[in-house]
């Protein structure tokens, strides 16, 4: 008999001839779901099939444990952030913008329910703690706490850590942790991105013991981690607007081609040029922390003149319409090695950029590395959506990827340039190729692995 699915928080538990609602549990409900989830996870780690299967984003969580050797019955902890540590990351942190936002939508409702809420970085590490004070003395005893580090690698399976490599909201209950010292524990927990450039920040959580699961917690982290983007995007915009206005006075003095733009490459203002929503920007530029003028390459600029402005950068191009690129024998090295954060960076010669990778963007240009030969619009949207006919998400998406790799990428069809030597750095295990996927191309690649 075929092992059966289904025995989750946030959905039903469906056996041969009856379904358990975990929206209904009792305490005891509860107690029993967590004992049926403790037989699936025992005969998984000892290689047994199991009558029923974990939920797929469980289960290949599970997978990356065992992969990376993840000791699922011994509490391995590092070592806490120190006070000033955690003090330098909440003031760094674009988190600390919406903490109000987090605290109003979410402290209230997990301490009546026997919750608290917990807000981490991109790394795992927990910044913020609130809530129920029973609640986070228990949490204390789990080392769920300031300064602790709940990445997937270091903890296993969890609802700050899972969310991290997943990209998406994840419930995790009871015996759904890797580790079994977590198993009297449930988080729900959801990744907050940056609406500027799809960089990963970190994850809200509300958490508790076992018994104070409900799966509808899922649907409100997840909600209230949109909202927080929203808010970070409002604030984007009203930034634009404060720098649009100290360079248009400058712009106007200029002859030739310059764009302002911010820190992360959006576009303020622009004169003598087509205008762009942006300019992908080298780290240099986008981590400088204090800005001084200079030089940068950018692919789709060449060599540029840098001026610091409040909040951005004033780009001129060297010559009258600037390099369309970068010279024969770039090379392209595209990281795709770690869980949670992918890059790109173009050497030319002695002059080299990266730029950070969104989760959609790291899939197209691996799927164009994997396909050298290079892809129609219609067998890009087959390998990113299973679905040939989304050519216009396909076309849309190209045409950000090109706005920082310019000509190193051709079209009809899509590909790297021919003369561009193309690495691409892989996990040690093809199954952890970018966990976060559920594009045809990538699955089909995973799958692949021996």
């Amino acid at each position: 008999m075929p092992p059966r699915t289904g025995l989750f928080p946030g959905g039903p538990v469906t056996e041969k001839n009856s379904t358990v609602d975990l929206g209904k549990l009792s305490v005891m409900d509860c107690s029993h779901a967590a004992r049926l989830l403790q037989g699936v996870r025992t005969a998984t780690l000892s290689g047994q099939r199991p009558r029923m299967l974990p939920r797929p984003v469980i289960g290949e969580s599970w997978g990356r444990m065992l992969r990376s050797g993840v000791d699922p019955d011994r509490d391995v902890r590092s070592g806490l952030l120190n006070i000033e540590e955690i003090e330098e990351r909440r003031q760094a942190s674009p988190l600390l913008e919406i903490l109000p936002v987090l605290r109003e939508a979410l402290v209230g409702v997990a301490d009546a329910a026997h919750h608290i809420m917990v807000v981490s970085d991109a790394d795992g590490r927990i910044l913020w703690r609130e809530g129920n004070a029973a609640v986070l003395r228990k949490a204390d005893r789990l080392g769920f706490e300031l300064g602790a580090d709940w990445a997937e690698e270091t903890v296993g399976t969890n609802g700050v850590g899972t969310p991290l490599v997943a990209r998406r909201p994840v419930q995790v209950f009871s015996a759904e942790h890797f580790v079994a010292s977590q198993h009297t524990w449930t988080c729900t927990g959801a990744p907050i991105t940056d609406p500027r450039d799809g960089r990963l920040l970190g994850v809200v959580d509300v958490s508790g013991p076992l018994e104070t699961m409900h799966p509808a917690t899922l649907a409100l982290v997840g909600a209230v981690a949109q909202l927080a983007e929203a808010r970070l995007r409002e604030r984007h915009v009203s930034a634009l607007e404060r720098l649009r206005a100290v360079a248009a006075p400058v712009l106007a003095r200029i002859g030739g081609r310059a764009i302002a733009v911010d820190v992360r490459g959006w576009t303020a203002a622009v004169t003598g040029m087509p205008p762009v929503d942006r300019i992908a920007l080298p780290r240099s530029l986008a981590e400088q922390p204090e800005p001084a003028e200079g030089r940068a390459w950018l692919p789709t600029l060449g060599m540029c003149a840098v001026t610091p402005l409040p909040g951005g950068w004033l780009l001129r191009p060297d010559g009258p319409d600037g390099e369309a690129g970068p010279a024969g024998g770039t090379r392209v090295v595209l990281d795709v090695s770690r869980p949670r954060r992918w890059s790109v960076t173009v050497t030319d010669g002695a002059r080299s950029w990266s730029h950070e990778l969104s989760p959609r963007h790291a899939e197209l240009l691996y799927l164009l590395a994997l396909h050298r030969g290079g892809r129609s619009a219609s067998a890009l949207a087959q390998d990113m959506f299973g679905d040939p006919t989304r050519t216009v998400t396909v076309r849309a998406e190209m045409s950000r990827v090109r706005r920082y790799l310019g000509c190193l990428l051709g079209h009809r069809p899509y590909r790297f340039r021919e003369d561009a030597e193309v690495e691409v750095v892989l996990p040690q295990s093809p199954s952890d190729l970018l966990p976060h996927s559920v594009a045809p191309g990538v699955l089909g690649a995973r799958s692949a692995s021996p």
